[in-house]
């Protein structure tokens, strides 16, 4: 079976020389494969006619086509398309009552669409995209006998009651208004604000307006306003944005609880997250944008063990060119490395606010991950560093060249990416180095000519990484470059900036929540506490294992490695594991 995508936002043919068109080899001849649709202004392809050479593909500057060739088989479980030449979805997960089914796989391969139609905002369409409003009849019908249709003829007769967060938590100040606590008493169906509440930690503002929330407590307000109300399945859409460790796994264990007695089905990038709190693991593979197919259910050890492996044996489909791998044991430990910049005591006040950062150096080669709760001064660490704070107590006088990318990414920038990278990055953005190293891993080149403003949140991270490590710097000071990125990107981000380090000889300072990531880029550890929003305390760098140890001993968990990928998994608490590593102090995990 072969399908042809055009990303209707990237097709400009006002903008081109129409190539698409005039390559086209059966197009040369007579045949009608390529047409610019009177309606949309965009480009459409037969795929009855393109006899898949690639030269469209290829040609176009926009890098607005796909044609892709997939199963015959995969025909038949045709679920859901958009439009011609549209994203399509294959086949569905089943919730199920008293476990939490996990959803994971990159964006942009259908995992919102899926729990769009299994909350019933969306009906499919079975492929009949030109039909305006799909009925609910020739679903049932399609599923008749199967697991899948018991659930949906429940859903489609208003049997079911669902309760969904949505992905995008930041938007929710242009929706609603007020304070957390009317809002939640508003949606408070069963009476449980105050047990929720004090599950997730929201005392500390429940009498805040919700337009003058942070992202992490905007997260759990969304959170908690899912769970209160009185629903049978409960959708929960990257539930771990925006939180730290700790309140992410605050987070994890309530949701848990609650798939212990409904149905719940979770969309998670954090692996080490997803592996605590789902029990089975539907894997989504595909192309971005382009399609997605739900692989079966999996137990979540061999669902995420399979993800980071790249090939689901069964179907016999490699979904990754390469396999994602950690290391046995924590990275460089001892080696001598030059001294970047040394720095003694620093202290920053605000007001209600004081951070303390003990005394630390930086080495050349050497990243440095930066962990710790929320509101704890990481990201006015980093601005001392960068030059953009100046410390109350104590400087930073190294002359050191410093490329920072903030916490918060915004796409300000009129023009593509093409002009922003010259702008920012200069020459070196066009070299055969940069393009291998940093552009190439983390899929950059394809939206090169891309406006700045219609990119979407992980692929303005992606840029911003880029840049960050295009500058010329002798160190690099990088805020949460995970956030909005999913699994694979992670990895790849994470992968592309030890690499960069050690081959320039160059310093890197990551501040992020995700272990999974922390693990596989750092070499040593600065670790943050104090009370969030009153006072923290910077403490490091430390080598690999005692940071670690140090930092998740304040978390108050253990992680072990798995047997096969080497990964880091949470020991459940009060396990067997989890007390004999607390027992020898080894947090990290255990050693063998």
């Amino acid at each position: 079976m072969r399908i042809a995508v055009v990303f209707k936002d990237r097709c400009h043919p006002k903008r081109c020389n129409l190539e698409c068109i005039a390559f086209c080899p059966p197009q040369r001849t007579g045949s009608e494969v390529i047409w610019i649709d009177q309606e949309t202004g965009k480009s459409t392809i037969s795929e009855e006619t393109c006899i898949a050479c690639g030269i469209c593909v290829k040609k176009c500057p926009f890098d607005a086509i796909r044609i892709i060739g997939l199963p015959e088989a995969l025909k038949e479980d045709l679920v859901h398309q958009f439009s011609k030449n549209g994203f399509r979805l294959f086949r569905l997960p089943v919730p199920k009552e008293g476990q939490a089914v996990g959803l994971l796989g990159p964006n942009g391969v259908g995992k919102t669409t899926t729990v769009s139609i299994l909350s019933g905002e969306l009906v499919p369409n079975l492929g009949q995209y030109r039909k305006k409003k799909p009925q609910w009849g020739p679903v049932l019908e399609y599923f008749a006998g199967t697991e899948l249709h018991n659930y949906l003829e429940k859903l489609a007769d208003g049997g079911l009651k669902t309760s969904m967060k949505p992905q995008y938590v930041d938007k929710l100040p242009k929706v609603v208004s007020g304070k957390v606590k009317d809002l939640l008493e508003k949606v408070d169906e069963g009476d449980q604000l105050d047990v929720v509440g004090e599950e997730l930690g929201l005392s500390s503002f429940m009498d805040r307006d919700v337009k003058h929330l942070s992202g992490g407590e905007l997260q759990r307000t969304a959170i908690a306003a899912t769970m209160l109300k009185d629903a049978d399945v409960y959708f929960f859409d990257e539930p771990s944005s925006y939180l730290d460790i700790n309140q992410r796994l605050r987070v994890a264990r309530t949701i848990k609880s609650l798939s212990e007695r409904k149905q719940v089905v979770v969309i998670e990038h954090d692996l080490a997250i997803m592996d605590f709190l789902a029990d089975v693991v539907h894997i989504i593979y595909g192309s971005e944008g382009a399609y997605g197919v739900l692989a079966q259910p999996r137990p979540v050890r061999t669902a995420i063990n399979v993800y980071l492996e790249g090939y689901l044996r069964e179907e016999n489909m490699r979904f990754r060119d390469r396999e994602i791998r950690f290391e046995a044991s924590p990275p460089r430990t001892g080696w001598k490395a030059t001294t970047l910049l040394h720095y003694d005591v620093l202290e920053k006040r605000y007001e209600g606010f004081h951070l303390k950062v003990e005394p630390g150096k930086l080495r050349k080669g050497e990243v440095v991950g930066v962990v710790g709760p929320n509101a704890t001064g990481k990201t006015t660490f980093v601005k001392m560093l960068a030059g953009e704070e100046a410390p109350t107590v104590g400087e930073v006088t190294a002359e050191w060249k410093v490329s920072y990318k903030p916490q918060y990414v915004e796409s300000k920038y009129e023009g593509v990416v093409r002009d922003l990278f010259a702008a920012a990055v200069g020459r070196k953005a066009e070299s055969n180095y940069f393009e291998a190293e940093v552009l190439s891993p983390l899929k950059v080149r394809g939206l090169m000519e891309r406006e700045v403003t219609t990119l979407s949140g992980g692929e303005l991270q992606r840029v911003a990484i880029a840049i960050c490590l295009g500058r010329d710097a002798d160190s690099y000071l990088i805020d949460e470059p995970s956030a909005y990125l999913d699994s694979n990107q992670r990895m790849e981000a994470a992968k592309t900036i030890r690499r960069v380090m050690e081959k320039e000889g160059k310093s890197g300072l990551i501040v992020d929540h995700d272990v999974y990531f922390i693990d596989m880029v750092s070499d040593s550890i600065i670790v943050f506490s104090g009370e969030p929003g009153v006072s923290g305390l910077a403490q490091g760098p430390f080598p690999m294992r005692e940071g670690m140890n140090r930092f998740l001993e304040q978390v108050g968990i253990t992680f072990r490695r798995d047997n096969e990928t080497n990964r880091p998994r949470i020991n459940k608490p009060d396990s067997r594991l989890d007390r004999e590593q607390k027992h020898a102090g080894e947090y990290y995990y255990a050693l063998t």
